[in-house]
Order: C-alpha cells, then sequence, then structure tokens
C-alpha cells in the first residue's frame, strides 16, 4: 500500500478515503491521531491491526460539533454540557454510556461506555465534517512507541500500512487528551490526566477524583493508557529526580557499564553535562514544564536516530501540567527511576 500525504487543500482526497473505509492519520492539538470512520467495523479493526494495538483498548471517538452527541450517547448530563462549553474543541476527552449498537463493535472494546473528543484542529474538524462521520483516532504510531507529534513520525511507523495522512506540521500540545469519565455524573474521575488539569475542571464542575487502580490483567480499561505499556523508544528509559550531583552518579554509573548516555533534559541541565554524553535533547527552560511536555515525544523518538543506549530523563513536579508529563514520562520508563 502506498501512503499519501494530503496537505489542507487536499482534505476532501483524504475525506473520501475515509468513507471508503481506508485509515488517514490526521492533526490535532495534542498528537496526530489514526482515523478510520467509527461506524465500520472492518475499518476499525484495521486501525489495530496497523497499530499492532490490543483489542481490549478501547478507542476514543473524534466529533466536529457537540450537536452528534445526541445520536452517539445515551445522556449528555449537564457536567457535559458545562465541560463542553469551557473546553471543546480542546484536549478534553469524555466517557459517556454509549447507544446501544451505534458504533462499530470493537470501538468500545466490549464495554459500555464510549470516550468522545472534538479536536481543536481546523484541518480535521473540516475532514470529520466532510467524512460525514465520527473518526475514531488513537495515536497514528506503533502501539507502545512514542505518540507522534509530526506526520514524519506517522510515515515513520506507518508508511504502507494506512492510505493517508493528512499533514498540518507539529502539534501544539504534544501530550494527550485527559480523559475524564462522567458515566456516573455525580462522581467524575480523570482516567488519564492531560493537558486540562484537574484544578481546571474542578473551577468549572467541582471536585473530582483521579483513578489510582491498577488496571487487572484480564479487565478492559475504561480509556487508553491505562492498561499496557506505552510511549517507549527503542533504548531503555531511566527516570533521574534530583540535583546535578544525582545526575553525575547516574551518568557515571552508565558509563561504567559500557552504556552511551543520552539526556533528555532541560537546558541548565543539558549545558552542564553535554560533554560528558553521546546525545542530548533540550525540552526547554528548567522551570517550563508546558514546553518539557510539547517537545517529549519528539524527544524520545530522537534518540533512535543516535548511538546512544539509555536514555536518561528528567523529572519535574506533578502539580498541574507535571502531572500529565510524569504520567507519559513514567510509562515510557516503566517506572525505573535511578
Amino acid at each position: 500500500m502506498k501512503t499519501q500525504r494530503f496537505q489542507k487543500n487536499q482534505i476532501t482526497n483524504a475525506a473520501e478515503l475515509l468513507k471508503a473505509g481506508e485509515l488517514v492519520a490526521f492533526p490535532t492539538e495534542t498528537v496526530y491521531g489514526l482515523g478510520a470512520d467509527a461506524m465500520n467495523e472492518k475499518a476499525v479493526q484495521q486501525v489495530y491491526l496497523a497499530k499492532g494495538r490490543p483489542s481490549d483498548n478501547p478507542l476514543i471517538v473524534h466529533i466536529a460539533e457537540k450537536k452528534e452527541l445526541t445520536d452517539l450517547v445515551e445522556e449528555v448530563p449537564a457536567i457535559a454540557q458545562q465541560l463542553m462549553n469551557r473546553f471543546w474543541p480542546g484536549p478534553l476527552t469524555l466517557i459517556f454510556n454509549a447507544k446501544e449498537g451505534v458504533f462499530a463493535p470493537t470501538v468500545t472494546a466490549g464495554l459500555a461506555s464510549v470516550a468522545i473528543r472534538m479536536p481543536n484542529n481546523s484541518a480535521t474538524l473540516e475532514l470529520i465534517k466532510k467524512a460525514n462521520t465520527p473518526l475514531v483516532g488513537p495515536s497514528a504510531n506503533t502501539s507502545g512507541r512514542p505518540s507522534p507529534t509530526t506526520s514524519e513520525h506517522v510515515y515513520h511507523d506507518l508508511n504502507g500500512k494506512i492510505a493517508g495522512i493528512l499533514e498540518d506540521g507539529q502539534t501544539g500540545l504534544g501530550l494527550e487528551s485527559t480523559v475524564l469519565d462522567i458515566t456516573n455524573p455525580e462522581q467524575p474521575m480523570i482516567l488519564r490526566p492531560g493537558a486540562i488539569t484537574k484544578e481546571e475542571i474542578e473551577k468549572v464542575i467541582g471536585s473530582i477524583s483521579i483513578d489510582q487502580h491498577l488496571v487487572g490483567e484480564k479487565e478492559t480499561p475504561k480509556a487508553p493508557g491505562m492498561k499496557y505499556t506505552h510511549y517507549s523508544p527503542a533504548e531503555p528509559v531511566i527516570i533521574v529526580d534530583g540535583d546535578n550531583q544525582k545526575w553525575q552518579e547516574a551518568i557515571n554509573h552508565y558509563l561504567a557499564l559500557g552504556e552511551k548516555v543520552g539526556l533528555l533534559a532541560n537546558e541548565e541541565r543539558i549545558s552542564y553535562f553535554q560533554n560528558q554524553v553521546s546525545a542530548v535533547f533540550s525540552l526547554g527552560e528548567k522551570t517550563n514544564i508546558e514546553d518539557a511536555s510539547h517537545y517529549l515525544y519528539a524527544g524520545l523518538r530522537f534518540f533512535e536516530n543516535t548511538d546512544a543506549t539509555v536514555i536518561l530523563a528528567e523529572a519535574y513536579s506533578t502539580s498541574d501540567f507535571g502531572e500529565a508529563y510524569m504520567n507519559r514520562l513514567e510509562k515510557s520508563a516503566g517506572k525505573k527511576y535511578f
């Protein structure tokens, strides 16, 4: 299969492929998604095959207009209206009770609920409208690898496996959406942290909780990113949380083992240690967690084109946006700290 690369003036062409049951990657404000008609079971199954994604990992559905919800879910509770008015289009996924028989069965992985969001990208909103159907949109990468923040990342992983890529430069946020379960409107719960923080949500609907339970081996997760290893590059990732002395110990340890060390860290850290290691990738200024989140996936992929055999990665505080950053970094490292 030849993977076509579409520009924004070719959205109609990309939409026609989706209508024909093909897979087309699309840009969002978070990461690139792998699009397929959410009502077409054969197309959705191809998403799992192209990604090598476990079949019990549900998909997020992307829509272009809020009014579409009434045909897709059992109820749109009042808190959903409040949240959509504040954050849609944007990086907030809401989990509703799905209407029975609406979606391709594989979309929900057998659950009674469905995750839905409206992406904040004009090209993709137009694509959804022209395809005239909601689209599933998991990250457009090989399952388990760092999510794609450029069309080149998508092409690297999925060239020859999908019909097309709608290109729109680098994504803005770099981390996937926040996932909020509202199937019980009285007890909303964050299942995956993201760009919309707990504090921001609580300003709109009041107190919410964060899911902390470990998803069991035979349990189907309600949202992506809850069960399986994710975001991992080819090289092992080790998180370093501490001052320069701790970093020096970590670098010395791996050099003594004969490893070639890659540094995924803030500018200040890199300027201090860059002459001791094989490769570096900057996460931006020391105090800028937004930049660190924006560059994380690109940084993890960067080292695959270097001679680094181990990546030492910078820990950040889990306050606000840092919670989403650390969630993804810990998954990429398998929670391995030095």
